[in-house]
């Protein structure tokens, strides 16, 4: 071989050395780690189901439970009260607690009867006779403790660890273990809890279940990545709160282990690998922990507040037969957490996810051995990139390269979404890019300072801008007026009035310029006519004064573009400190008059009639119905390889007749699978809303509005059908909404 080739092979093992290191342990780089966990977070993100569990919800002690049922702690008997009407009332299967019960409730009247009793007061019988009876009224431990008896619930407790606070104080009582001392394998390493804090010794003797829901493995960056399933205390093992609730739900059947079989048999090294609950195969790692099989971002469970349940008002759907996990959204409880799909993510809502994991066997598994594939990988790319990056140019080792960091990212979601197996993604893609311009930079300083730049193999195609030169026939222009099908495009700055108040005057001139030019340019290119600026509104129209034939597609596609050209603005008016803003788009397609009205010296073109105003009306919609472009009828009839969304049919100020508006979604043959799911559904629902079947339309948009959270048309529908619940409307309802009067 010759130097060159040694060279190589000494700049790729070099490469090598500190991933190879970092695998070991024996050099752990952080920045490595970091990657690894942004990784593992997009991936989650991107292949999560993004659907509503309805078999598990979340009663939410949430802020206007507190406003209105009292400052919490709450006293015993009411969350009695509570535990009865869930079971009693809505038909709850399971109930599990993401809180601790750890003293006497500090509203009871029991101690203080205990003193009357042994004062000079308590010596007259007839007093002793009334104490007597207002004593279980008042001892609000033991009704909770009552109404808990017998009923599927499980209970929550804390363990603390080494360099936790009050990690020698133990508090409360812990549920019988699920494995005692005795019965463990006392060289597994479980996670060891140092003390408790458990709950009060009444209330755990009426459910002899309870979970812990601390997380002892939360990760370096304080992200909820995975939970313990199991903890040991003194040599007895206890479960978490999830699986807990997830082995209620099941008929609490008994936990079976599997461990990794290595050479010597399946016990070899006590390597946790698998935890069977019941028929339900649950991967767990070393220190018998879970990665968190988060459904989608908070709000994948539905969620009742606490408020409704007692007053009753809370919907039979989905809390009957329901398994619930009792916890709080409301920020002064501290219950937030920061996970991989969401800064503010409810902790009982992280519990909701481990049941769900359990009782769909949706688990990823991240066993010790996926270092072996790691070192594999790196192996391989060092081997292929070696040889082949010295032989090819530089226009085939992009290509190579681009390539080799597509595969590893197709292996890896296969391993990730066919096998459930979370194999390292950063550190071969860092290696592979990190090899790529290495041996780049040796080839162009060394083996081919003669090439040519880089940048000089890549060429910019920039479309030319369509510009309406209509001085160059003037002939065709007159002061006559004529009447033509069109489209008009109304664009509109949202709260305009605000942002002017923010910004001194020369600001506030130089933003709208650097605003306007862009969106006038984006409509040039699609063959518009701007008609005006009014202020921070854009008045635009297609098919005068030159004909075309394709008006309604144009301006629907210059309206896609003016929202995609502002948020390329956006980055560099938050640079200037400038507010940031939005708009909002209507088009209208039909009969308009348009003219050529002015003077020698100035020609303006204008549109006016039915049509126009309807479009007018339509941008002043966008924002009823959180959309940021919608169009008429006629538009969407007009572009029909356009998928739209039916927004409503609704009669505006000024027209008896009803129309219908929509909102576009893209063109139909690129359209998502879940975007067509989700139209089948809001469609159905739609159609059972307007014929007045609203008990099933509200369940429908219910659902829809729990998996869509971002689109705003769900929550109106179910507010309008909470309206007509109160006030039906009368026998001729055609499912129009009218806005105003005429």
């Amino acid at each position: 071989m010759t130097s060159r080739v040694w060279i190589r092979i000494v700049i790729s093992l070099v490469l090598f050395l500190p991933f190879f290191l970092n695998l070991r342990g024996n050099w752990p780089i952080p920045a490595f780690q970091h990657l690894e966990d942004v990784a593992y977070d997009l991936r989650v993100r991107l292949t999560m189901p993004g659907t509503v569990d309805d078999r598990i919800v979340i009663v939410d002690l949430d802020e206007r439970s507190i406003v209105e049922i009292g400052q919490w702690p709450w006293p015993r008997s009411v969350l009695a009260d509570l535990v009865t009407r869930l079971f009693d009332d809505y038909g709850i299967r399971v109930l599990g607690w993401d809180m601790v019960f750890p003293e006497s409730d500090r509203n009871s009247a029991s101690e203080l009867l205990d003193e009357i009793e042994s004062g000079s007061f308590g010596q007259s019988p007839e007093l002793r006779k009334r104490l007597k009876e207002l004593r279980p009224t008042l001892e609000t431990d033991r009704i909770l403790a009552e109404a808990l008896w017998g009923r599927n619930v499980v209970l929550g407790f804390v363990f603390r660890h080494a360099g936790d606070t009050g990690s020698d104080v133990l508090t409360g009582d812990l549920p019988p273990p699920l494995i005692s001392a005795s019965q463990q394998e006392t060289s597994i390493p479980f996670i060891e809890a140092l003390a408790y804090t458990g709950n009060l010794a009444e209330l755990q003797a009426a459910v002899p279940y309870a979970g812990f829901f601390e997380n002892a493995t939360l990760d370096h960056d304080g992200v909820y990545r995975r939970v313990p399933l199991l903890q040991e205390y003194k040599g007895a093992l206890y479960e978490s709160l999830g699986l807990a609730v997830a082995r209620a739900a099941l008929e609490r059947p008994p936990l079976r282990f599997e461990f990794y079989s290595g050479p010597n048999g399946p016990r070899d090294g006590l390597d946790l690998e698998w935890l069977w609950v019941s028929d339900r195969k649950v991967p767990m790692d070393a220190e018998a922990a879970v990665l968190v099989p988060y459904r989608g971002p908070l709000g994948s469970f539905p969620y009742v507040s606490a408020a409704d349940v007692f007053n009753g008002t809370a919907p039979k759907y989905p809390l009957k037969d329901a398994i619930v996990l009792i916890g709080t959204s409301a920020p002064g409880l501290h219950d937030l957490r920061t996970t991989p799909v969401g800064d503010r993510y409810t902790g009982v809502e992280i519990h909701a996810n481990i049941v769900s994991g359990i009782l769909d066997e949706r688990m990823l598994q991240h066993p010790f051995y996926v270092r072996g594939i790691e070192f594999v990988s790196l192996l391989l790319i060092a081997l292929l990139m070696t040889p082949i990056l010295a032989r090819i140019s530089v226009v085939g080792s992009i290509v190579f390269s681009l390539g080799l960091l597509g595969a590893i990212c197709g292996f890896n979601l296969a391993m990730w979404t066919q096998a459930g197996m979370v194999v390292p993604l950063a550190t071969p893609l860092l290696y592979t890019f990190a090899m790529y311009v290495a041996h780049m930079v040796y080839g162009y300083f060394v083996e081919a300072r003669g090439r040519r730049a880089l940048s000089n193999l890549f060429g910019q195609y920039v479309p030319p801008e369509l510009v309406v030169e209509m001085g160059q026939n003037p002939s065709q222009f007159d002061m006559s007026s004529d009447s033509r099908e069109m489209t008009v495009l109304f664009s509109d700055v949202r709260g305009f009035t605000s942002i002017a108040e923010t910004l001194a005057p020369r600001e506030l001139s130089q933003l709208m310029n650097e605003f306007l030019t862009p969106m006038t340019k984006v409509i040039h290119r699609h063959r518009g006519t701007i008609d005006k600026y009014m202020g921070d509104a854009i008045m635009a129209f297609w098919g005068a004064p030159l004909e075309d034939e394709s008006h309604a597609r144009n301006a629907l596609l210059a309206a896609l573009e003016m929202q995609g050209a502002l948020q390329e603005l956006l980055p560099e008016f938050a640079k200037r400190g400038w507010p940031s803003i939005r708009i909002g788009i209507g088009i209208n397609t039909g009969m308009m008059r348009v003219g050529n009205m002015g003077s020698e010296f100035r020609m303006a073109y204008t549109v006016m009639g039915d049509s126009v105003n309807l479009g007018a009306r339509i941008e002043g919609l966008t924002k009823t119905y959180g959309v940021t472009v919608a169009v008429g009828e006629v538009t969407r009839n007009a572009v029909p390889d356009f998928t739209f969304l039916e927004l409503d049919r609704v009669r505006v100020r000024g027209k008896d007749k009803p129309v219908a508006i929509y909102e576009p979604l893209g063109p139909r043959n690129g359209l998502d699978p879940e975007t067509r799911a989700m139209l089948r559904r809001y469609h159905e629902a739609l159609r059972l809303y307007r014929s007045g079947d609203w008990e099933v339309a509200e369940k429908e948009f219910y659902m829809l509005h729990q998996t869509y959270r971002q689109r705003k048309i769900f929550q109106i529908y179910l507010d309008r059908l909470a309206h007509y619940r109160n006030q039906p409307p009368g026998d001729d309802w055609d499912g129009v909404f009218s806005y105003g009067e005429n």
